[in-house]
């Protein structure tokens, strides 16, 4: 068919030159040159403009409906032949040089097809651009559905989410109150204390038995319902604590279980594990440990001697006081300012009115859930109770998307009403921090935030807190006292910490060895 429609061109040509007409392929040359010769100011009618309608499609959403003129499609057709006829190859005919005829018969399908989508993509952008649409994410366009009509405009329409628009409330001079909080000597003594026990040593008990706190060396034997084979463990280390474990079977109230055992004695253990727990082998069933008892350790705290203050780089307790009172009041006061913040993002949220973007509020929701529902499984809950608590989830999902969506265009808004940046330089001054404080490398950490996709959030949650910052220097503050505990909770305190220095000495002495006493001669 092909060689027929050739032969037939080439019959008309030798037909055209032996009447001295020019032929098809002289015509299309000729209209060729005159248009590459046309000046710059006639090259030809300017191109017809799109008919452009937008409508409210919901919250936050418009309904973009577009028409494209006959005469633009004529001209995009157009130019989209001579551009194929530059590099079409036909047998027959030199390169360039083939007939639109032969062009539309050949290519007509793919080229009216690459005109559609062309002419689809432009107007769609040109629409939102020319109607300054401040969009959410690209437009849900199904371009292989809309089919170019064979006369006649082009018609299509889409819908796409936009920013909302809103007002913000007053923003100087929000109410603010701050808590003067102030480290006391308790506090000081306390975190002392806690420095002492992190650096203390785990002494043997002499003669003495289980106490809670304690850690014990022992030999376990785990048996589970429905395994044949009994777990054996050899010298394993065991903290007696209210909530502890054997091996990797969780034993609620352990230091109730131990208290009060001796080097020596086996204790036997009967455990219903929550059917959450995380290890399958274990989820549901009933264990009995039997637990062999070797040997007995307390944390006894490391002297506030010199070795001491200067192993934390202290020339004396003074030092490491006033040191110790800079530490807490620093997080005192980051308290504060965490307090302050929170009050201020509640009167946004209280004070602000806007509509939400629905398609986006679903898929933040989505994956909110989808991350909760990880968390769950890897925690051990059950597939058949998470689909259970599902429809509980959702709703929390959306809640929380809702939340989050709403905080970020109000921070978004403020952040460009007193234009808000955050440098390069800032983001990895914010990283050196949080790496020092985790042992990391600075340049490592940005990488990996980088390919996780997390840099982007810890940007914007810097953003906002320059924001908040901002808000704060011209917020009305009101300074408050922390309320004052009861005076009978503050006595039992005082009690309890009487009681507990007492227990603290006669454990003490009890693990300290015995002297021998020396016989008279």
């Amino acid at each position: 068919m092909v060689d027929e429609e050739q032969t037939q061109e080439q019959a008309e040509e030798q037909t055209a030159d032996k009447a001295g007409q020019p032929t098809e392929e002289q015509t299309a040359d000729k209209a060729e040159q005159q248009t590459e010769e046309k000046p710059a100011a006639e090259e030809g009618p300017p191109k017809p403009k799109n008919t452009v309608t937008i409508e409210e499609a919901g919250p936050c959403k418009k309904k973009v409906s577009i028409e494209i003129p006959e005469e633009a499609i004529k001209m995009a057709t157009d130019e989209q032949y001579k551009t194929l006829r530059k590099d079409a190859l036909l047998p027959g005919f030199r390169k360039g040089r083939a007939p639109r005829r032969l062009l539309e018969k050949r290519f007509g399908k793919d080229t009216t097809e690459q005109v559609k989508l062309t002419l689809l993509a432009e107007a769609s952008e040109s629409a939102l651009k020319d109607n300054e649409l401040d969009t959410l994410g690209e437009p849900d366009i199904d371009f292989e559905k809309i089919e170019m009509p064979e006369e006649g405009p082009l018609k299509f329409d889409f819908e796409v989410e936009v920013r909302p628009e809103f007002e913000l409330p007053e923003l100087e001079g929000i109410s603010v109150t701050k808590t003067t909080l102030e480290v006391t000597d308790e506090q000081i003594d306390r975190e002392i204390e806690r420095l002492q026990r992190w650096s203390g040593v785990w002494t043997p008990r002499k003669d003495g038995s289980v106490e809670p706190e304690d850690q014990i060396i022992a030999n376990a034997l785990i048996k589970a319902d429905g395994i044949e084979e009994q777990q054996k463990l050899d010298n394993i280390e065991i903290h007696v604590r209210q909530n502890g474990f054997v091996g990797e079977v969780p034993v609620e109230k352990l230091d109730e279980l131990l208290s009060g055992a001796k080097t020596g004695e086996t204790k036997q253990i009967n455990v219903d594990v929550p059917k959450t727990y995380f290890r399958e082998e274990y989820r549901g069933k009933k264990v009995e440990i039997n637990i062999d008892i070797k040997d007995i350790k307390w944390l006894k705290p490391a002297e506030l001697d010199q070795a001491f203050l200067t192993r934390l780089g202290m020339e004396d307790e003074n030092e490491l006081r006033e040191k110790t009172q800079d530490t807490l009041q620093s997080r005192l006061e980051a308290q504060v300012v965490t307090e302050m913040s929170e009050q201020i993002y509640q009167y946004l949220h209280d004070n602000t009115k806007l509509d939400l973007p629905l398609d986006i509020v679903a898929q933040q929701a989505t994956s909110l859930l989808q991350r909760q529902y990880q968390n769950l499984m890897m925690r051990g809950l059950p597939r058949e109770q998470l689909n259970e608590q599902l429809e509980q989830l959702q709703a929390g999902s959306e809640e929380q998307a809702k939340k989050q969506l709403k905080t970020f265009f109000i921070m978004d808004k403020i952040a460009d009403k007193f234009d808000i940046k955050v440098s390069d330089e800032e983001i990895n001054g914010h990283l050196a921090q949080i790496a020092i404080q985790r042992g990391q490398r600075p340049e490592k950490m940005r990488e990996d935030m980088e390919r996780d996709g997390s840099l982007t959030q810890f940007t914007l949650e810097v953003r906002q807190n320059k924001c908040i910052e901002k808000l704060l220097e011209t917020a009305k503050i009101t300074e408050k006292k922390p309320e004052k505990k009861a005076k009978k909770a503050e006595k039992a305190k005082k009690e309890a910490k009487k009681s507990a220095k007492k227990t603290a000495a006669k454990t003490a002495k009890k693990a300290e060895p015995k002297k021998k006493t020396p016989k008279k001669s």
